[in-house]
């Protein structure tokens, strides 16, 4: 069964961890000095924030695929929807090794659908969390901007 995926970019992660451990009512499973990430089972969301110096808000959406045939099955209904725009396979990001692929849907969001193969011991793999990031954890670097909103908006929600 798959699993909703949200990520978020923070400004301070103490407080964030914090503030979201109350509201799921239980603590993070992954903390590290600039990441947590809450494995929720109802609802079935994987929450992740960050504090990496990008810009503050919701990064990207996601679906997070059990095996590699849940993650072929959304692959092919992005590329039926003309959405995938990069395929990456032993990728690390976020702490963890997956495959997975990147689109953008109609209105500009970010989506992520991966299967994560196990933990990684850094971020990235750039070699240094101070380099300017160049390979695409959290999406590719080419889409404008760092956060999942729309390019515009008339709306408040």
């Amino acid at each position: 069964m798959k699993r909703f995926h949200v990520h978020v970019n923070v400004e301070h992660l103490d407080t964030s961890i914090s503030f979201y451990s109350t509201l799921f009512g239980t603590s993070p499973a992954v903390v590290k000095d600039d990441y947590a990430k809450w494995m929720l089972d109802d609802p079935r969301v994987n929450f992740a924030i960050s504090a990496r110096g990008r810009t503050v808000g919701v990064d990207h959406l996601g679906l997070q695929a059990e095996d590699d045939n849940e993650l072929a099955v959304i692959g092919s209904r992005l590329q039926s929807a003309d959405a995938v725009m990069l395929a990456e396979k032993a990728t690390t990001c976020c702490y963890a090794h997956s495959d997975k692929f990147w689109a953008e849907d109609p209105q500009g969001v970010r989506w992520e659908s991966f299967r994560t193969h196990g933990e990684a011991t850094t971020y990235t793999s750039a070699p240094s969390l101070d380099e300017p990031r160049t390979g695409s954890c959290c999406g590719p670097s080419d889409i404008s901007a760092a956060s999942c909103a729309p390019r515009t908006s008339t709306s408040c929600c």
